[in-house]
């Protein structure tokens, strides 16, 4: 009894560590007062501040157009991989699989500077383009991972009723192997769209002069000085996160108990 007792101690330790600093900010982005050494009641004053700064809004907006298309082509790719290396026969389908989902293992440091060394020696102009690119690339294993798993135990019987009735392969895929990986698919994109939104490192080494996301310009206003917009910034920016993670474990969760 005192063993588990004791060993509650280091889990409770960890998530106090981990979650008191986040729950610090989002409180003091309520606060009154500028200074976050002293509390003078609660308002809505530095959302309604954050609001009107277009800077902050142009961020966002850049981040939100972001995350969608990477996620929408990292869909896109990712399903057309798993469905290809579900189907493949290729002696070497493991290490093809395993190299795939290397991504997720670098560090996004490293991620960063081999995309910055590709980018100029391709010579492409760094910006927009550059931060779709790179962040689709680090998205796919997300999607990829969901997908594969679904195919794992994907129902075969029904493409194959598809196809015995005169069904084309396009016309299979789009009316039956689609619908039945959807939810994989949309669970993926919800967690990669979390993933690219959030993202900072990477996109510093491909971003341009002229393109900020809503992580850099957290990152570069703190280091100028720290103003409670930025508290305010940091809780909407976590809500999101957390919004479109539950959203993807939801979606799993339906799909598992469905199948």
């Amino acid at each position: 009894m005192k063993f588990r007792k004791r060993s509650l101690i280091y889990p409770i330790v960890m998530t106090v560590l981990t979650y008191l600093p986040i729950l610090v900010v989002a409180v003091y982005s309520f606060n009154e007062s500028k200074l976050s050494s002293k509390w003078d009641g609660f308002s809505l004053k530095w959302y309604a501040e954050l609001f009107r700064d277009d800077s902050i809004l142009e961020a966002l907006g850049n981040s939100v157009f972001l995350g969608v298309t990477s996620s929408v082509l990292a869909a896109v790719i990712a399903t057309s991989a798993a469905l290809g290396m579900a189907r493949s026969k290729l002696p070497l389908k493991q290490w093809v699989e395993k190299l795939a989902l290397l991504p997720l293992i670098i560090p996004e440091i490293v991620l960063g500077m081999v995309f910055l060394a590709f980018f100029s020696l391709l010579g492409l102009p760094f910006g927009m383009l550059t931060l779709i690119i790179a962040h689709t690339a680090f998205c796919i294993p997300y999607i990829y991972t969901e997908v594969a798993a679904c195919l794992d135990s994907l129902d075969y019987s029904a493409i194959e009723a598809a196809r015995d009735l005169g069904a084309g392969r396009l016309t299979a895929f789009f009316t039956v192997t689609l619908p039945m990986l959807s939810p994989a698919v949309i669970s993926g994109m919800f967690l990669s769209f979390a993933m690219s939104f959030d993202d900072v490192i990477i996109s510093i080494f491909v971003t341009g002069v002229s393109v900020n996301t809503l992580p850099i310009k957290v990152y570069t206003q703190i280091k100028t000085g720290l103003s409670p917009k930025i508290n305010a910034l940091c809780t909407i920016m976590l809500a999101v996160s957390v919004f479109c993670l539950a959203l993807a474990g939801i979606i799993k969760k339906i799909h598992q108990n469905h199948s």
